[in-house]
């Protein structure tokens, strides 16, 4: 019989019910039929399935999401049956081990990959004096199966970040230098290994850290002030710090997912990863501080290993002075594995810990300690399993420590009473992963409703969604990841609510403008990535759209005006706006109308009568006008509050009107802007949180001339 049936309820279900009980289930099972439970059929398994295994399973989680889980189990279990056939059964071999190593050679700093590299030396050499392998066989299988579940959780966390940086990337490549070149070179491997299905963490620092740096500068930009002027710009200020404190709150997690093993086991360093924690939540956490503390662990670590191996050498020593049997081979082969973790690089924290308690059981009743060692070994199997359960490892740590020292003082201890609180921790991490992939699907949903708008917010709304939906497709999660999930379904939450308010907002003002004015009023011009585009290519025109200051009510080009109501400045205006087609170069457009005759017939008025000439309007004190409004005459402000996006912006409009432009709307990644040109050549210029608040407090005022 194909081996591999038996071992799929233990896989799919090994995210609410423990290992140990499904395996106990099956193996009473086998012993019924008297087989082994590698012969276990389709037809016995189902049998399995629909009776004990679903009767375990609604003691956590509702009947319908138990029989669901059932049924999903009892297709796979039939479809490798039909695939795979029925075979005699042949023992397994260390090839599986092998190939296991051999992916994940490249991740040889992973707990995971030193033990796994620990147990295949340590198959190797019971294999070769004809010991039994099977636990150490089964043993490299999980640590292979939570390998495959990392890389996963560690490809969707890669592609977030390539995403972010390439988004970033876009409205820092202006800069150019070496740096950019840097960055750029950095996100090619990344994406690249992506495709590969290859983590590559160090690239990812280095380009968070570029990005960073690059970024600093383009915000510091902002922040400097213009000559004479001290105070610098609050909100940029703002933005930097905010960069850093993302930055560095990747740092700390990094550091606290490589140091895990070893803060885990001194108090001291869970109370400073305590404080960093909140000194990064108070903004209060330097750069300085994440890289002093992660040099100071990786001394500690050292330190700690080289403790560890003498610790080793000294229970080595003990263990030769016992009698020979079988629990004593087991804890040589224990001792064995330990040593090939320390030598890989690793850790073997728990491993020591638990061949301290196997000798000084030994030595204190040598015949009659198997009872004592098999719950010891089940106790360290519950703390292992309860580390990827959401509470439970902490509920259950006090329990299992009173369960170890009543074990050493030769009491009994109900282990089952553990393993129900940790299945009613996994049944409450099965509803509450159901209930965080429905957030998801309703975010992802909702998105695809208002993905059509652009702006800043919308694109990082986009980005999350992507995750969202490679975080979906995850099975069983780790802690970590799960706080990812909450973490990336928080954020995107909140942008949902933000684009639909934008969405409502544009829709109320398009009521008012018209169909067309939909698509200019979210992210028509981002002032941030187009700095230093020709300004031809950073206005956009809707000449059906109405600009602020025009009645909503009335088309004015149907509105007749009498002629002596025309002043005389307003006609060299409608000549050079009749004479321009900003329009000319779309397919289909009307040609523009030769305006060389209108023109000369405009100089002969202006040279015969001067009530016709222009003269420069005299400029409106800053005081006078409303705020957040300027006016702009030769690319200089004249009037208005200093403020240094409005004055970078001053010479673009001087490119506007050079391409005879009259009037503007675009927005950056904070405002909304609207700019229109007087026929003396002075654009006023105003800007509003949104457009709607921009036709509201400056409307009127834009259409002054």
């Amino acid at each position: 019989m194909n081996p591999v049936l038996s071992r799929i309820p233990v896989k799919m279900l090994g995210d609410v019910l423990s290992t140990r009980a499904l395996e106990r289930i099956i193996q009473d099972a086998a012993q019924e039929r008297r087989i082994h439970p590698a012969q276990l059929d389709a037809q016995a398994l189902e049998s399995v399935l629909k009776k004990e295994i679903y009767r375990r399973l609604q003691t956590t989680m509702p009947a319908q999401m138990a029989k669901k889980r059932v049924l999903d189990v009892l297709a796979e279990v039939q479809r490798v049956a039909a695939e795979v056939g029925t075979v005699d059964y042949v023992p397994v071999d260390l090839s599986g081990l092998e190939e296991g190593v051999r992916r994940f050679t490249l991740y040889f700093d992973w707990p995971e990959s030193q033990r796994l590299r620990g147990v295949l030396s340590m198959a190797r050499q019971e294999e070769s004096v004809g010991n039994d392998v099977s636990a150490l066989l089964q043993e490299g299988e999980s640590l292979i199966e939570q390998m495959d579940r990392r890389l996963a959780e560690g490809l969707v966390l890669q592609g977030q970040d390539l995403a972010e940086l390439q988004a970033s990337f876009e409205r820092i490549s202006a800069v150019g230098g070496r740096e950019v070149r840097r960055l750029e070179t950095l996100l090619e491997q990344v994406a690249d290994a992506q495709k590969q299905g290859m983590l590559l963490p160090g690239e990812v620092e280095r380009a968070r850290t570029i990005s960073l740096k690059l970024r600093r500068q383009v915000e510091s930009s902002v922040v400097q002030s213009n000559p004479g002027e001290t105070t610098p710009d609050p909100a940029a200020e703002a933005k930097i710090r905010a960069l850093e404190l993302e930055h560095m709150g990747r740092r700390l997690g990094d550091v606290l997912a490589e140091f895990g093993p070893l803060i885990s086991v001194r108090p001291e360093l869970e109370a400073h990863a305590a404080a960093l924690s909140d000194a990064l939540a108070s903004g209060a956490l330097t750069e300085q501080a994440v890289a002093e503390w992660q040099q100071s662990l990786n001394d500690q670590r050292s330190q700690l290993r080289e403790e560890q191996l003498a610790q080793l050498g000294e229970l080595e020593s003990q263990l030769s002075q016992l009698p020979p049997g079988e629990e004593t081979d087991k804890a040589r082969v224990m001792l064995g594995l330990a040593r090939h973790t320390l030598e890989e690089g690793g850790l073997a924290v728990s491993e020591l810990r638990d061949l301290d308690l196997t000798v000084q059981a030994l030595q204190s009743s040598p015949g009659g300690a198997s009872e004592t060692l098999r719950q010891q070994r089940e106790l360290s199997e519950l703390e292992r399993s309860a580390r990827a359960v959401a509470g439970a490892a902490e509920e259950l740590a006090p329990q299992i420590s009173q369960a170890r020292e009543a074990l050493m003082r030769g009491e009994d201890v109900d282990i089952d009473s553990l393993y129900s609180v940790l299945e009613r921790r996994m049944g409450q991490a099965a509803q509450e992963r159901e209930e965080l992939n429905a957030r998801a699907d309703h975010v992802v949903q909702e998105y695809d409703t208002v993905r059509d708008l652009a702006g800043e917010t919308i694109q990082k709304l986009g980005r999350l969604a992507d995750t969202l939906r490679a975080q979906r497709r995850l099975g069983q999660l780790s802690a970590q990841a799960r706080e990812r999930y909450v973490q990336t379904l928080t954020e995107a939450e909140a942008l949902l609510d933000e684009a639909h308010a934008e969405h409502q907002a544009a829709q109320e003002v398009t009521a008012s403008f018209g169909e067309d004015a939909l698509s200019d009023l979210l992210g028509i011009f981002d002032l941030e990535g187009t700095e230093d585009s020709a300004a031809s290519d950073l206005f956009e025109i809707d000449a059906n759209e109405p600009e602020p200051g025009s009645d909503l009510l009335v088309d004015e080009h149907s509105q007749v005006t009498a002629p002596s109501e025309t002043s005389a400045s307003d006609a060299p205006a409608n000549a050079a706006e009749s004479g321009f087609n900003p329009f000319a170069f779309l397919p289909g457009a009307a040609p523009a109308e030769d305006t060389s005759s209108k023109a000369a017939l405009h100089a002969e008025a202006d040279d015969s009568s001067p009530a016709m000439s222009i003269t420069e309007p005299p400029m409106t004190e800053p005081e006078h006008l409303p705020e957040h409004a300027w006016l702009i005459t030769h690319g200089q402000r004249q009037a208005g509050s200093p403020d240094y996006t409005a004055e970078r912006l001053a010479p673009l409009l001087e490119s506007a009107a050079e391409l005879g432009i009259t009037r503007l709307r675009f927005e950056d990644s904070d405002w909304s802007w609207s700019a229109r040109r007087s026929a003396a050549g002075t654009w006023r210029l105003a800007r509003a949180a949104d457009a709607a608040t921009l036709e509201l407090n400056h409307g009127a005022w834009l259409k002054q001339d």
